[in-house]
């Protein structure tokens, strides 16, 4: 069974939509990163010398690649990405090795199979 990476930064207020809808679409589970920073196209913006700037929340998911696109499509739509300036970024990474995941490859062996 070969795995893929999902990085996603999204904005905080929709972490737990997009982890719901990631576990519908076939991811076993992630581990979330709060209060991350990050800056985009435009320059944060500042108000009498403060930043004025949305934190986000990075996401980790380790799921199986054949169900990796699906994920992938799925948290975009949630999260908004095309909707929103700003609203964040996912991608995915091939993972050429993983411990300690024989317990999501045994309930995603049967998932896996019948989506090939």
């Amino acid at each position: 069974m070969h795995f893929k990476l999902i990085i996603a930064f999204i904005t905080e207020d929709k972490t737990n939509k997009v982890l719901n809808a990631s576990r519908e679409a076939g991811a076993t589970g992630a581990t979330v990163i709060n209060h991350a920073r990050g800056e985009g196209l435009d320059l944060p913006k500042t108000f009498f010398g403060l930043h004025l700037e949305t934190q986000r929340d990075v996401l980790l998911l380790l799921v199986e690649e054949h169900l990796s696109r699906k994920i992938l499509e799925t948290i975009a739509n949630v999260a908004e990405f095309e909707e929103s300036l700003g609203a964040g970024i996912a991608f995915q990474i091939d993972v050429e090795d993983a411990v300690g995941v024989s317990h999501q490859m045994r309930k995603l062996t049967a998932v896996v199979e019948e989506t090939i």
